[in-house]
């Protein structure tokens, strides 16, 4: 089972935010960064100028909905700029992707707080654990 880290490790920290960035622009809607999936499978140095994955757990609106999606991007950089691209899994993963779309337990309580003053009422809905 994948591991989800909140915390970004320093040296992948240009690239994570870079990806965010890109995404960002490329959805029209702003996303946070709320997690990174297996960072100990990145590069334990600086990536440089090849390439390096980036598996990120991203929440933000797509389409008036609050989402959070986890998404595969190739992040190089070249002369201080970054080159992102987002990579697309041909086959879905082995069981559920619903653990990995779960913000991380810290960031729970700050999405709540962020949403509660935007509707009357606010559902949350366990199943299996999941919300």
């Amino acid at each position: 089972m994948p591991h989800i880290s909140e915390t970004v490790p320093v040296h992948l920290t240009a690239h994570a935010e870079a990806a965010r960035a890109w995404f960002s622009e490329t959805e029209g809607s702003e996303f946070e960064l709320t997690g990174i999936v297996d960072p100990g499978a990145a590069p334990a140095e600086s990536p440089g100028p090849a390439a390096s994955e980036l598996q990120l757990i991203l929440c933000g609106d797509r389409g008036g909905q609050e989402v959070c999606l986890r998404e595969r991007f190739s992040v190089s950089e070249v002369d201080g700029a970054f080159d992102v691209t987002l990579l697309r899994d041909e086959t879905p993963e082995v069981g559920s992707p619903a653990p990995l779309l779960d913000p991380p337990a810290g960031v729970r309580a700050g999405w709540l707080d962020q949403v509660l003053p935007k509707h009357a009422f606010t559902v949350v809905l366990f199943y299996r654990g999941f919300w």
